[in-house]
């Protein structure tokens, strides 16, 4: 908080900084701030140099160091700008903004203002080559692009944010160069003489970054490791490791601290304990959990009921500020693939003392709950105990012993957690907790490692149970830790933002349904229209909507509750074995209970990085999942499925296959010969002059086209359109096939295949040796069919190497023949998968074919579209013309989803 400044001019300009109070608190000799140095800077109304505005204050000789270190610091935090000839300017003056990247895979960036206080700005592919995804960078305003979006010139690059990266390595005419696996980071990187380290062509590999690109050259890198062969078991995990910049070996220091960790409980570590060795605790998990962090126990008390949680007391092994507390605060959550765990703590720890294994002794953190008859929570208390748990159940077993009868000495007990379990269910009901019908999924592999098949996850209600017991915990603590006014960790999850409840309020009145509660609607609110379209057909695309109007979870020291649970106040408390926050929740309860006060450091800082590590866990478990789902459609090429249409955006739709689980993508160019147009309001791509609609949650008929294991994306086209609702154009015509599956099956190319071969023509030729299959893209039939004559098999069109050209296909009028519609499952005489490489071809063999689709900057996207080829030799490529793209809706896509929504498999219980 700045001070008054004194008026006197005896007073030496350091001591009229308003804001030496706050430094002297942080030094015992403190420099001017950095308010101050600003407004000094300003007051002389020109650029100075750092000796000039050393002698200024005056700086002495034995500060000279650290003043010159906060001028840096001043320069990262884009405060000021050092220019080429040292002068230190103010940024503002300059018209400049700092920003972060964020790259996109199609070559062009936007930059994020820090402040967030306006859009984002647009980068050009010739400015993203001055930079990279991640980088800080100050920006200035050159205009405004034709879309009417700002866009910027990247006047300094602050901060470099990559340093290694993964990529896969080539060898072309004696040049080594690297293609990074993170799409967003759109440059090939040359590897300097002799850096390749044994690598043969295609093998994956991290690289060090020896020198940064700028606009005339590209980067330098040298190979540090050679992980293998792209298709190798296990490669995808390891990719995803390091491509999103997970922690994954942890320190000498933390190993050797969790190997001297005495895998017994004990008589010091007990002192002071509560005993509840004798309480018949059980824990209730998964099939293939190996870390028990919670264990259960309800009795009737009265009219109503004990309940008790006990979680593992990791705070009592994983202290402040030792090797193994830096390495959990690093990592911040477990990161769970199939068939492999990042863990947040060693196995000695998560696998053994931590967890609460079966007969044998362990610490443990308690909740113990007073329940009413109704099933809210009366009272409770927290303390620390010893425990041994009697046994350890699956969800399976315990839901067969109280649905279908059995033995079990443990039986009772199990039948009075269910008993208050109902009851606390119907407290979720009265509070109007948001309940949306989804389903998870779950891969089973074969002994090679890729998947064999994809099940549904069926939840019974023993994982309820559970998962009610854990909400009421967590909710104990959050209230504990308000209660005693000691700063924490919430899991915050806010209602909708403005705009997107305003999207959804325009997408509910086109349905003819309303969400009560106006501007501020409540969780009840939401869970009321949930429950109203249940039995809806378009109940799924009503739900889903309602979620992506909800903004994500994160952690954060300020409460402002739970909307989803529709809690006022909500933690995370118990699952520290493989989360921090929770950790951080006991160490504050523990504190409190010491009448201590816990600070663990900037809690806001804390908050931001467990979201952003949550986040990243998300997302490399999201491209795991990915490639596998790919590797698993390489087979089942030329098949035809049902599905649904799980997202709409400008460039096509995607559907999920309604028997496998897996998604893909229907490009615009293969909805039909009309000009599409993509209706946010609606969640729809609309025909302009057929009228033809493709909405979220339609069914539709595809045939998989391809699976790219590169780019991990599956292709699909449509059989036939279906239509579901109010869907009066563009209905299933039984008996016909397109045109181009007519082309296909008498030995000419499809439209598909025909671009491929004008693409190949353009220089993008497949690699030696690769089969590129000529799957037939099917185009729906319309309504009004005219006579046309038919166009001859194999015909030649118009290169399709322009975005917009691809985008935007003229009415096709359809001949009647004979042939039926094929079987759902029924393989077409398709060529094998395509597994092309990402090896780019030269940009001398390239040519400007035009400029490529630009996808809007939104925050949280629901879309990505499909990877175009990035040139090769950047020197040679020249610029594309902005006048290239086209202007129609199909080159402009307003979002980007999700590429696979397979959720990452997490404990009942942690919902949010």
């Amino acid at each position: 908080m700045a001070t008054k400044r004194k008026n006197s001019k005896n007073v030496p300009l350091r001591q009229q900084d308003p804001f030496l109070a706050r430094e002297k608190t942080k030094y015992d000799n403190p420099l001017p701030s950095r308010e101050f140095i600003l407004e000094i800077l300003e007051k002389n109304g020109v650029p100075m140099h750092a000796e000039e505005l050393a002698a200024v204050f005056p700086i002495y000789d034995n500060e000279l160091d650290l003043f010159e270190r906060r001028l840096r610091a001043m320069e990262r935090a884009g405060q000021v700008l050092i220019n080429r000839k040292g002068d230190i300017c103010v940024a503002q003056k300059l018209d400049l903004i700092p920003c972060r990247i964020s790259g996109h895979r199609d070559g062009f960036g936007f930059a994020m203002r820090e402040a967030g206080d306006g859009d984002d700005i647009f980068l050009s592919e010739r400015e993203m080559r001055k930079a990279m995804h991640g980088d800080r960078v100050m920006v200035r305003i050159a205009g405004t692009d034709r879309r009417g979006r700002q866009e910027g010139r990247i006047a300094e690059i602050i901060e470099r944010r990559t340093t290694r990266l993964i990529g896969r390595i080539y060898k072309e005419r004696g040049v080594w160069f690297v293609v990074p696996e993170d799409r967003r980071i759109n440059h090939e990187m040359l590897v300097e003489a002799g850096g390749e380290d044994g690598a043969s062509d295609g093998q994956v590999v991290m690289v060090d970054i020896v020198d940064y690109p700028d606009e005339h050259r590209q980067a330098i890198v040298r190979v540090t490791e050679v992980l293998g062969e792209y298709a190798d078991p296990g490669m995808e995990i390891e990719i995803a490791l390091r491509k999103h910049d997970l922690p994954h070996v942890f320190s000498d220091e933390a190993l050797a601290q969790a190997k001297a960790t005495s895998q017994k409980v004990g008589k010091r570590d007990s002192k002071g304990r509560v005993d509840l060795r004798d309480l018949p605790l059980v824990t209730i998990d998964g099939e293939t959990a190996r870390d028990f962090d919670d264990a259960v126990y309800a009795e009737k008390s009265g009219k109503g009921y004990r309940l008790i949680v006990a979680i593992a007391d990791v705070s009592h092994y994983v202290r402040p500020g030792d090797a193994l507390d830096i390495d959990a605060r690093e990592r911040s959550t477990s990161v769970y693939f199939p068939r492999r765990v990042i863990p947040m703590l060693p196995e000695e720890l998560s696998n053994g003392i931590c967890s609460l294994n079966p007969d044998v002794d362990r610490l443990c953190m308690v909740c113990d709950m007073q329940i009413s008859a109704r099933g809210k929570v009366k009272k409770y208390q927290f303390y620390p105990a010893v425990m041994r748990s009697q046994c350890r159940f699956t969800y399976t077993q315990v839901w067969q012993l109280l649905s279908e009868g059995g033995k079990h000495k443990l039986k009772p007990q199990l039948e009075v957690l269910y008993a208050l379990f109902q009851q606390l269910l119907e407290q979720r009901q009265q509070r109007g907790a948001v309940d949306f019908d989804t389903t998870e999924t779950q891969m089973l592999f074969d002994d090679n490692g890729k998947i064999s098949q994809i099940v549904p996850v069926v939840r019974n209600n023993a994982h309820r149970l559970i998962e009610e017991c854990m909400l009421a915990a967590n909710v104990c603590a959050a209230e504990f830790i308000l209660k005693h006014e000691h700063k924490g960790l919430f899991r915050v999850h806010e209602g909708p933002t403005p705009e997107k409840l305003e999207q959804l309020q325009n997408f509910l009145r086109l349905k003819g349904l309303q969400l009560s509660g106006g501007d501020k609607p409540t969780t009840k609110d939401y869970a009321a229209l949930a429950d109203a379209v249940r039995e809806r057909p378009d109940a799924s695309m009503i739900q889903t909507m309602l979620l992506r109007s909800m903004q994500q979870a994160v952690y954060q020291p300020d409460n402002l509750g739970h909307f989803g649970l529709s809690y006022d106040a909500y933690t995370h408390f118990t699952s520290p074995i493989r989360r921090y926050p929770d950790l951080l929740v006991h160490r504050t309860i523990k504190a409190v209970l010491d009448d201590k006060k816990y600070k663990p450091g900037k809690w806001e800082q804390l908050g931001m990085h467990c979201s952003m590590a949550e986040r990243r866990a998300d997302d490399a478990s999201r491209d795991v999942q990915s490639w596998l789902k790919t590797y698993y459609m390489r087979d089942k090429v030329g098949e035809v499925f049902r599905g649904k249409i799980s997202a709409v955006a400008g460039f096509g739709i995607f559907v999920l296959l309604d028997e496998l689980y897996v998604e893909g993508m229907v490009h615009i160019s293969e909805l039909g010969r009309d000009y599409f147009h993509f209706h946010k309001e609606q969640q729809a791509i609309i025909g302009e002059k057929s009228g033809l609609k493709y909405q979220l949650g339609d069914p539709v008929t595809i045939r998989v086209v391809r699976a790219e294991l590169d780019t991990a994306q599956v292709e699909f086209a449509l059989v036939n359109p279906e239509r579901a609702g109010d869907g009066d154009v563009g209905r299933k015509q039984h008996g016909r096939r397109t045109q181009d599956e007519q082309v296909a099956g008498k030995g000419g190319k499809s439209r598909s295949s025909r671009r491929r071969s004008d693409e190949q023509a353009h220089g993008r030729k497949p690699k030696p040796g690769q089969h590129t299959p000529a799957a037939p893209a099917v185009a729906p039939a319309q309504p009004e069919p005219q006579a046309q004559a038919q166009s001859k098999p194999g015909a030649r069109r118009k290169p399709a190497a322009r975005a917009s050209q691809e985008a935007v296909v003229q009415p096709e009028q359809q001949p009647k023949p004979a042939d039926t519609q094929p079987a759902v499952g029924a393989p077409e005489p398709v060529a094998a998968a395509k597994t092309s490489s990402r090896r780019r071809k030269p940009a001398a063999a390239r040519t400007a074919a035009g400029a490529s689709t630009e996808a809007s900057s939104a925050q949280q996207p629901e879309a990505t579209a499909p990877a175009k080829p990035r040139s090769r030799a950047r020197q040679a490529a020249p610029a594309k013309p902005e006048a290239a793209a086209a202007p129609s809706a199909q080159a402009q896509p307003d979002a980007q989803p999700k590429a696979s929504r397979t959720r990452q498999r997490r404990k009942p219980g942690q919902t949010g």
